[in-house]
């Protein structure tokens, strides 16, 4: 085996197809759902999300007054003592008058395995 496919933890790559980062262990992209490896005949496969601990869903109205109200969501990861490991803008748009947003934040979780 070649020391190219072996991979740390929480490592990243870009998917070929929507060019999502998303985690190198990934048999699939999560966003766009394409196959990025194809598993050996005889050979488990990786573990898909096992856990979700973390699924926050939430609505937001436009307040009626007339005027057009334009969002960000801004999505931050911080570490166990508060350093801020990421922050990036997942989605931008606006709202008019009678207008909603529905958001859904969830965090899918599943055990590594080894050399993968």
């Amino acid at each position: 085996m070649r020391a190219s496919h072996i991979s740390v933890a929480g490592e990243s790559r870009v998917c070929p197809h929507c060019k999502a980062t998303i985690l190198k262990s990934s048999p699939s992209c999560p966003l766009c759902h394409h196959v990025l490896r194809f598993v050996p005949v005889g050979v488990a496969p990786s573990p898909s999300p096992t856990k979700c601990p973390l699924l926050v869903e939430g609505t937001i109205n436009h307040p009626g007054n007339g005027q057009v109200f334009e969002y960000s969501v801004l999505m931050e990861v911080h570490d166990e003592t508060g350093k801020l490991i990421s922050r990036s803008t997942v989605g931008i748009g606006a709202l008019e008058e009678t207008q909603k947003r529905t958001f859904c934040l969830r965090v899918e979780i599943s055990p590594t395995t080894p050399g993968s």
